[in-house]
């Protein structure tokens, strides 16, 4: 069965809703605008919905000019995308233990999400010269697997994202997991539950644990770790509510040393300023020695 490209998603806030798109330009640092900004409280720790689910319901748009912001009861807000000038002051920012910098994007900005949220709360982008990097010792380990990759990157750069630039899932994976709850006498569930930037077709279920790099076109994506999973895949993207599921079932079969696995995080190498993904793309695997 041919390998393809199933659905394309971003998360322009972190933590917050998706986008969903047909065509969308890709680059080294991830699909375009993906995890472009954060939410920081007071203190300076950035949230999510692990402590915060009805980030969940915060829906983003984009065009050309503006990231638009709605969620329950709230106005909506725009941000602008046009480059301030001067450009704005570089603020440090932690996302978990790695160093990064961010821009403020202004009190009207704060005030909605302190609003919604019901604490203090500021929102940044990223700032033009953060250079955070996904893990060094995972993109090296990855080369030493693949020594024909003789041009590929050692450095990968990376937004607010927890860890990697991109979060690949398997469909067949999911179609597993979801036969295994309704066995359990629950429901299913929606991909939209573990945030995945690229949804592939083709593979068996959990297959992508033992693919090495997806080759589209001139284009190569290193999949270099399995993805442990927190608890928000327990939060309803439609509801914010939470329960035990689908952890819970996940839980009990896809348990490893590193954790509870569902998806792999990748790295890009080949992008261009012209460079797209399109829904269809046929992907070529090459298995993990």
């Amino acid at each position: 069965m041919t390998i393809s490209i199933l659905s394309l998603h971003t998360y322009p806030v972190k933590s917050c809703g998706s986008i969903t798109h047909t065509q969308i330009g890709v680059s080294a640092t991830g699909l375009a605008h993906d995890r472009e900004w954060v939410v920081v409280d007071h203190n300076g720790h950035f949230l999510t919905q692990r402590t915060h689910p009805r980030m969940a319901l915060v829906q983003p748009a984009l065009d050309a000019s503006a990231l638009f912001l709605n969620a329950p009861e709230m106005p909506t807000l725009r941000i602008s995308l046009r480059p301030t000038e001067p450009r704005k002051a570089a603020v440090p920012l932690h996302i978990w233990n790695s160093p990064t910098l961010g821009q403020d994007e202004g009190d009207l900005a704060g005030r909605w999400f302190s609003d919604y949220l019901g604490l203090p709360c500021r929102l940044y982008r990223t700032h033009p010269e953060a250079r955070r990097l996904a893990d060094p010792n995972r993109i090296s380990q990855w080369r030493e697997r693949n020594p024909g990759q003789t041009t590929f990157p050692e450095e990968h750069l990376v937004g607010f994202a927890d860890g990697f630039p991109f979060l690949i899932a398997n469909q067949a994976s999911l179609e597993d997991l979801n036969t295994r709850l309704l066995a359990r006498g629950q429901e299913s569930v929606s991909m939209t539950r573990f945030r995945p930037n690229i949804v592939v077709q083709g593979l068996e279920a959990y297959e992508e644990d033992y693919v090495s790099s997806l080759q589209i076109g001139p284009l190569t994506l290193a999949l270099v770790k399995r993805c442990p999973r927190c608890t928000v895949p327990n939060v309803d993207p439609l509801t914010a509510e939470t329960s035990e599921e689908p952890m819970h079932t996940l839980q009990s079969y896809r348990s490893f040393e590193s954790g509870v696995l569902f998806g792999v995080n990748a790295v890009i190498a080949g992008t261009q300023a012209d460079s797209v993904l399109s829904v269809g793309d046929q992907l070529v695997p090459e298995l993990d020695i």
